[in-house]
């Protein structure tokens, strides 16, 4: 496969990595874009590397809550002019409230507020803001109580990072605690059992191609494999991460103190995993000022 100087340029701006070093990731995975990220990481060269990383659309995300039961429900603008915008800040609370009484984006599309479907009503206001919107996503969570937060919010229940977190038991106050925890560390998983067995996988093979490089024997290697992927597993699931209120103790064992256990969590980010077309502004002008 021909490498490109687009796909030595995006390569860069993901890992960080040199532009020799790029090339000669894409030249030995033979244009494996995520291939030539583990390769670099495995060689040292490069951090790990999130598709998240690569956020584009903008909106909002709001939560909405109702006894035991969280929603948080993503709604895309093309600006974030938009999102600044009060009627469309309304029209996605109602959007929120609606979607406790569903489980899908289709069926929240159907969904009646004041009368009209939510389809009818996001159609109207493409029309009158004169830019397309659609519903994204939707996530529910269910436990005993549910703890919300709102990162960067634009309004009340909504902005840019929303936060559910399901508690066995009552502790408001350290449930929001535990959301804001989780829209700072963005944990993979719950726990090790919740990880994507793949996700693991793949993880525990660069560290094994890492502690290679070393040259030590593979008896060695094991032993360092095991210290390294128990580290990786605390660092990248929510109970065994070190709670950012108190770094002493891992989420699981503050939870504990505080006389509740943590059932699950959302987590949802506005144009999360979404690519965005790159323009050239400069051309566009250009083009804008010839007609």
């Amino acid at each position: 496969m021909a490498i490109t100087a687009a796909m030595v340029k995006e390569l860069r701006e993901t890992t960080g990595a040199g532009m020799m070093d790029a090339k000669k990731a894409l030249t030995e995975t033979d244009g494996d874009f995520e291939a030539a990220i583990d390769w670099l990481r495995t060689k040292g060269l490069a951090k790990a590397a999130k598709k998240s990383d690569r956020i584009a659309a903008e909106g909002l995300v709001a939560v909405a809550v109702n006894g035991g039961t969280g929603v948080a429900l993503e709604v895309n603008s093309e600006t974030d002019f938009v999102a600044k915008n009060a009627d469309f800040q309304a029209m996605v609370a109602s959007f929120a409230t609606a979607a406790l009484t569903v489980d899908s984006v289709d069926a929240l599309a159907g969904a009646t507020v004041d009368g009209k479907t939510v389809k009818d009503i996001l159609t109207d206001k493409i029309a009158t803001i004169g830019e397309n919107m659609n519903l994204r996503r939707i996530a529910k969570i269910e436990g005993d109580e549910v703890a919300t937060y709102v990162h960067n919010a634009a309004a009340g229940g909504m902005g840019q990072i929303g936060v559910l977190v399901a508690l066995k038991g009552s502790n408001p106050e350290f449930g929001r605690q535990v959301a804001m925890h989780i829209a700072a560390a963005n944990p993979a998983a719950l726990n090790e059992a919740a990880l994507d067995a793949d996700f693991v996988a793949r993880e525990r093979g660069i560290l094994v191609d890492q502690a290679r490089e070393s040259g030590k024997p593979e008896a060695v290697i094991e032993k360092m494999i095991e210290g390294r992927m128990k580290k990786f597993l605390a660092e990248v699931t929510l109970l065994g991460q070190n709670f950012v209120i108190n770094p002493d103790l891992t989420v699981e064992q503050a939870a504990k103190e505080a006389g509740v256990e943590v059932v699950g969590y959302v987590r949802m980010a506005v144009g999360e995993g979404i690519e965005k077309k790159e323009e050239d502004f400069a051309a566009e002008v250009a083009k804008a000022v010839q007609g």
